[in-house]
């Protein structure tokens, strides 16, 4: 730690200082020395000492001569022999030479005066020489006057030496004391520090413990968490390997399943070739009309096939089931025996053909004159029709059923809106939220049609048949049925077909192929909810009255913003869209009528003729060219209806079709171009090389985007 890294430093520095170098003497009491006798500084005296010496040496001398007075010595000479006695012996000399700086070190004077101070008669003792002085006589009065003067000076001297040792000895008590009570502070301050050092050692010991306390706490953490992710991924991997156990005692029933259904598949074909053999036997031919050749070549063949079929049955009879291979080979004999059993019926059929070929001439030419007959009397029919077309003129709106037919679906479609009033005008947030489900259900999959797979193509179909059926079907995360309001099945019905012809003229009006694949499922769900596709039907003639056909006469009180609408135009706040605008979306709506009317959803269950068939194609095209031509309009639809349609047509009424193709040709497009301005010429350019092109190849090209084979095999 950093704090016991410098804590032998600081006492290294301590014992290197000054007062580091003072020594301690334990017994310096014992021997009398003062508590500074250690320390290596030389000591002088002050310059006041030889003062106090001479004072001193003094002393002994007064008191000597004090004695000899006292003792009865009368005489002054003595005093003064005494007095030459003690110079002579030194003595004098010796005080003299005290006021000079003594040898001896302060620590010694001070313990001679302490000595004095606390014995005074012993200090006058040390300094008189009884046993070198001779006996003393009495001094006089003077002498004892000049004694007592001197004792009393003496003693004035000696009160004030004491006086001033006391004050030393005093500064030096306060001096002690105050270097006891600096180190007892720095004692203390350096036991705060060494204090303070431990609190923080302890406090960083601490810190160290929680710090690694708290990382071994994570570490355990952490190997909590990876034990507790490895038996994850061991409960994944436990999981998975049941899964796949699961998976292949699934894929061994399965192969058990399929192995037995090939076995049976296999036995049935056996069964059924070797019936087919039986036909080829022949002995059991009671037709005589094929040569005995032909029928024992059928018959060694059939033998061939079955022979092979033997030895794939031979296989399975051992325990083990056919394989796919073996299926296949079995299959080929199956379908190279009713190949056989159809050659052999068609020589047979070649001739009895050959023994009725006199009756079958004789009714073919009966056909041939009843046919030329039927033909010269449709001929006259076409005639007389264009005669009257020329002498009255073309009508200018459709038939009457035709008429009728329409207002009859606009009934419906407007009954069938009233009845949906609570659902379109919910009151509580429940059914609002159902409408808008119901109507995303609806629109989203229309709008989800493209040509990309025929298997989108048909999870789309499905998404909707599952809807009209009534049964649940999974949007937003949430499942949808027409089941939860009464009115569901009529308002998804209604949207539906909204949506199918909102696409026609959107969709299809901007993208020509996209007409097919909307087309298809539109036809699919026509076949199986009839009441759609009247629906469909319904909202497509009131957007384009054209597909019915039928021009709208305008009506009296009618303004001109409404009959444009009922027409077909589109009128809002901005003014009446653009004349290219509004033949772009006519065109896009009957491109995906003719469309409709020659699909059909190759899935389909039911039998017989499709809902709405190429039928009411020819009816279209036929009423088109029994009304008045309109400028523009007409030009356009006809191009992009033939366009679409016309090789369907064409395939279906053959000749009747090229009349009819002819009569527009030759009849028809003249009114068109009659009516029709300089600057709108554009689609009666189109039309007329299409015709042309048509009439001169007598074929029509098939239309593009048209689903094939390969689509629905994607």
């Amino acid at each position: 730690m950093p704090s016991e890294n410098l804590r032998w430093e600081t006492l290294q520095a301590l014992k290197n200082s000054p007062k580091g170098n003072i020594t301690f003497d334990p017994y310096w009491s014992e021997r009398g020395e003062p508590i500074l006798s250690g320390c290596k500084e030389p000591l002088s005296l002050s310059p006041h000492s030889g003062v106090i010496l001479e004072r001193l040496c003094a002393l002994p001398l007064q008191k000597a001569s004090f004695l000899g007075s006292s003792s009865g010595d009368s005489s002054p000479g003595l005093s003064e022999d005494i007095f030459t006695s003690l110079s002579s012996t030194g003595s004098i000399p010796d005080l003299n030479a005290r006021r000079t700086p003594s040898l001896k070190t302060e620590r010694e004077q001070a313990v001679s005066d302490e000595a004095r101070d606390d014995d005074p008669e012993e200090d006058v003792s040390e300094f008189s020489c009884p046993a070198s002085l001779p006996s003393i006589s009495l001094l006089s009065p003077k002498a004892m006057e000049t004694a007592g003067q001197i004792i009393r000076f003496a003693a004035e001297q000696q009160d004030k030496a004491k006086m001033a040792l006391r004050l030393r000895q005093e500064m030096q008590e306060k001096l002690v004391a105050e270097v006891a009570e600096v180190a007892s502070e720095q004692l203390k301050r350096f036991e705060e520090f060494m204090e303070l050092k431990q609190r923080q050692e302890f406090q960083s010991m601490r810190d160290m413990l929680n710090r690694e306390t708290k990382e071994s706490i994570g570490r355990q953490e952490k190997l909590k968490e990876e034990q507790r992710h490895r038996l994850k991924i061991l409960n994944l991997r436990l999981r998975e390997a049941e899964q796949q156990r699961l998976r292949e005692a699934e894929h061994e029933r399965l192969r058990q399943s399929d192995g037995r259904e090939r076995l049976r598949n296999l036995n049935t074909i056996q069964e059924e070739i070797l019936q087919l053999n039986q036909l080829l036997e022949p002995s059991t031919q009671t037709r005589s009309d094929l040569p005995p050749a032909s029928l024992s070549c059928f018959s060694t063949r059939g033998n061939q096939l079955c022979s092979q079929l033997s030895e794939v049955v031979r296989k399975t009879a051992e325990g083990e089931f056919p394989s796919v291979e073996d299926m296949t080979m079995s299959e080929r004999a199956l379908h190279e025996m009713r190949a056989l059993i159809r050659l052999m019926q068609e020589e047979v059929a070649k001739a009895q053909e050959k023994k009725k070929k006199e009756q079958d001439e004789e009714e073919q030419g009966r056909k041939q004159v009843e046919l030329q007959v039927q033909q010269e009397a449709q001929k006259k029919a076409v005639e007389t029709a264009k005669e009257k077309a020329k002498r009255k003129g073309l009508q200018n709106s459709a038939e009457e059923s035709t008429l009728k037919w329409f207002r009859e679906l606009q009934e419906a479609a407007a009954r069938c809106q009233e009845a949906l009033q609570q659902l379109n005008c919910p009151k509580d947030a429940q059914t609002k939220k159902l409408k808008l489900e119901l109507q995303k259900a609806a629109s989203i999959p229309v709008s989800q049609i493209s040509s990309n797979s025929g298997s989108q193509l048909r999870e789309i179909f499905d998404k909707i048949d599952k809807l009209l059926s009534g049964r649940g079907l999974v949007s937003g995360g949430r499942t949808i049925s027409t089941s939860q309001h009464p009115q569901g099945l009529d308002f998804v019905s209604y949207k539906l077909a909204e949506k199918f012809v909102k696409q026609g003229e959107e969709e299809v009006a901007s993208h020509h192929e996209a007409a097919f694949p909307i087309a298809m499922v539109a036809a699919g769900v026509w076949e199986l909810h009839p009441r759609v596709g009247d629906l469909i039907l319904a909202h497509l003639h009131k957007k384009c009255p054209y597909a019915v056909p039928h021009y709208p006469p305008m009506k009296e009180g009618t303004t001109v913003e409404d009959y444009q609408r009922i027409i077909g135009y589109r009128v809002d706040d901005s003014g009446v869209e653009g004349q290219d605008s509004f033949l772009k979306r006519m065109s896009g709506m009957i491109r995906l009528y003719a469309a409709l009317i020659q699909l059909r959803w190759p899935y389909g269950s039911k039998q017989g003729s499709a809902p709405h068939g190429l039928n009411h194609g020819w009816r279209w095209l036929a009423q088109m060219l029994n009304m008045e031509p309109l400028a523009d309009i007409t030009a356009t639809l006809l191009f992009d209806f033939l366009e679409v349609c016309g090789h369907a047509l064409m395939r279906q009424y053959q000749s009747q079709f090229w009349k009819l193709i002819l009569l527009l040709k030759e009849e028809y497009f003249p009114r068109i171009e009659a009516v029709t301005s300089s600057g709108q010429m554009g689609s009666v350019i189109r039309l007329k090389h299409f015709l042309e092109t048509s009439l001169q190849s007598r074929q029509i090209r098939p239309p593009k985007g048209q689903l094939n084979s390969a689509f629905w095999s994607s």
